[in-house]
C-alpha cells in the first residue's frame, strides 16, 4: 500500500483558482473527512471521473467552496486513486488546505513523485515520463510538438522495435551455445548483420537529431559580438523587450556574459550579450573578452555589431582577430547607428570585407530601425525545419549518451559478424546494445537514475 501524497499542482502564487492534488490508496476517504457536499453524499460512493461541489472544512471552520474531481485506480494519471481539489487561489486557502490534509494523514509529495508513481505503475515508460517535464517547459510550437510525440510513445515505440529484434537474435545465439557440442547454428548471421546495420543507421539518425533537439529545447545560441559601445546591450534589450543589460556610453560596461531567450516566429533563440572586444589592461575586462571568444565557438548564429561611426581601419583591425572564429558560423553583420550617417556613407561601409560570407543590415538599435528585418534574418539563419507530428527527435542528454553507448555496442556486433567471432562474444555485445536502449525507456534502470530524473520535476507533478 502506497502512502497518500499531496501537493499544490498549480504554479506558486495567487491566482483565480488553485489545484491541490492527492494520490494514493485511501486518498478519497481522507478527503471525505474534510469535505461536505450539499447533497450529503460521500466521495467514496461517487462514480469515477466525476466532479463534486461542496465545502472544505478545517476542524469546524469553512475554508472554501470547492470543486473536487475524483479519479479511481487504475484509470488515473498515477494509476492510483487521485483527488483534485479546485479552490480559490488565495495563498492562505492553499496553505490551510495542505495543512489540514497533512494533519489528516497525508504527506507532502516530493518533486516529481506523482509522475514517478505513474512510471512505477506502468502508466508510461521513462522516456514518456521525462517528456511530461519537457511538455510543461515547452516554450515554442516545435518544443511542444516534440514533447507531445515523445509523451505519446513515439520514441519508445522505435526503441522497442530495435530492442525486440535484437532480443530475438540473442535468444537464438544463446540457444546455439546450449548445443555447442553439436555444432548447430540457429541464428542466421546474414540476417543478423542486416538487422545490426539497420539498427546502426537508426541510432545514427537519432543521434544526428540531437543538435536540432537541443536547439528546440534550449534555444538556438546567438552570440552578439563587437567592439565596446557598438550597441550590443541596446540590441539585446530591444530583442528581449526589457532592460536586461546595462546601457552606457562608458566603454567596457559589459564585462561578463548575459544570456536570455526570446521566441521569434515560434523559434526560441538563446541570446548571448558578450563583453566588447578591445585592447585593455583591465584584468576583469580581459576575462570577459576571453569568454566572448568562447561563446562565439558555442554559437550557431553570430550577430556582429559594427558602429558605423567607427573608422574603417579600426573595424578592419578587429576583423583580423575575429576571422578565425567566424569561419564556420552563420554571421549577420549589423551596421549600427545608421540614423547618424547618410545613405551614401552607409552603402560605402556595407561593402567592407567582401570575402566574408554574411548578411549585411544597417540598423539603429536606439531608434528601432530595420528591427523587423533583423528578426526575419534570424529566423532565416536558424533554417528551422517544420517538425512533423510523428517526427522523433532526441532532446534529452541522457538519451543521447545512452544512444552513443548503444552505437558503440552495435558497431562491435557488426565488426564481430564480419570477422566471424564466436557466439558468446556476439551475445555479450548484443546484450550491451539492448541494455543501453532499455536504459532510455526504463526497462533497465536504477534508483539513482530515477532519483536524478524525477528530482528535476516540479512538486505537484
Amino acid at each position: 500500500m502506497s502512502d497518500i501524497i499531496c501537493a499544490i499542482s498549480t504554479p506558486p502564487g495567487m491566482g483565480a483558482i488553485a489545484v491541490v492534488r492527492l494520490s494514493g490508496e485511501g486518498c478519497i476517504a481522507l478527503t471525505d473527512t474534510l469535505f461536505c457536499s450539499p447533497s450529503g453524499k460521500k466521495l467514496v460512493d461517487a462514480a469515477p471521473n466525476t466532479v463534486h461541489f461542496g465545502q472544505i472544512y478545517s476542524n469546524d471552520e469553512i475554508l472554501d467552496e470547492v470543486l473536487i474531481t475524483v479519479f479511481c485506480a487504475p484509470h488515473s494519471f498515477t494509476g492510483e486513486d487521485i483527488v483534485e481539489i479546485s479552490c480559490h487561489g488565495s495563498l492562505y486557502i492553499q496553505q490551510k488546505i495542505i495543512e489540514t490534509l497533512l494533519q489528516a494523514g497525508a504527506r507532502m509529495a516530493q518533486a516529481g513523485e506523482f509522475t514517478q508513481r505513474a512510471f512505477g505503475n506502468g502508466k508510461f515508460d521513462l522516456s514518456q515520463a521525462e517528456a511530461v517535464a519537457d511538455l510543461i517547459a515547452s516554450s515554442s510550437k516545435a518544443a511542444h510538438r516534440v514533447a507531445m510525440n515523445q509523451m505519446r510513445g513515439g520514441f519508445a515505440k522505435q526503441l522497442s522495435v530495435l530492442r525486440d529484434g535484437l532480443l530475438q537474435f540473442v535468444s537464438l545465439i544463446e540457444l546455439e551455445l546450449d548445443f555447442s557440442e553439436e555444432d548447430v547454428e540457429f541464428a542466421n548471421r546474414e540476417k543478423l548483420l542486416e538487422l545490426a546495420t539497420k539498427i546502426k543507421t537508426d541510432i545514427s539518425r537519432l543521434l544526428q537529431s540531437f543538435q536540432l533537439g537541443n536547439a528546440i529545447k534550449n534555444g538556438i545560441p546567438v552570440a552578439i559580438i563587437g567592439e565596446t559601445n557598438a550597441g550590443k546591450s541596446t540590441l539585446l534589450n530591444l530583442l528581449l523587450n526589457e532592460e536586461k543589460a546595462i546601457v552606457s556610453e562608458i566603454h567596457g560596461t559589459t564585462r561578463d556574459v548575459i544570456e536570455d531567450t526570446v521566441n521569434i516566429q515560434g523559434i526560441v533563440f538563446r541570446l548571448i550579450d558578450t563583453a566588447g572586444i578591445r585592447e585593455t589592461n583591465d584584468a576583469i575586462e580581459t576575462m570577459g573578452i576571453e569568454r566572448t571568444f568562447k561563446k562565439i565557438k558555442q554559437a550557431s548564429i553570430v550577430l556582429w555589431m559594427i558602429d558605423l561611426t567607427t573608422p574603417i581601419e579600426q573595424i578592419e583591425h578587429l576583423a583580423q582577430s575575429l576571422a578565425p572564429s567566424l569561419a564556420d558560423k552563420q554571421v549577420i553583420m549589423l551596421f549600427n547607428k545608421s540614423d547618424l550617417l547618410s545613405p551614401e556613407e552607409i552603402q560605402s561601409k556595407l561593402r567592407i570585407f567582401p570575402n566574408l560570407k554574411a548578411e549585411r543590415l544597417p540598423i539603429s538599435a536606439k531608434k528601432n530601425i530595420n528591427f523587423d528585418r533583423l528578426q526575419q534574418l534570424l529566423v532565416d539563419a536558424a533554417n528551422f525545419p517544420e517538425i512533423g507530428e510523428h517526427d522523433v527527435i532526441v532532446t534529452n542528454l541522457r538519451h543521447y549518451e545512452a544512444l552513443k553507448n548503444a552505437q558503440t555496442a552495435i558497431h562491435r556486433v557488426i565488426d564481430g559478424l564480419n570477422s566471424g567471432i564466436t557466439g558468446d562474444f556476439l551475445s555479450q555485445d548484443i546484450r550491451e546494445c539492448m541494455f543501453y536502449l532499455g536504459e532510455i525507456t526504463g526497462q533497465i534502470t536504477t534508483d539513482e537514475i530515477l532519483g536524478s530524473i524525477f528530482s528535476k520535476f516540479c512538486i505537484g507533478k
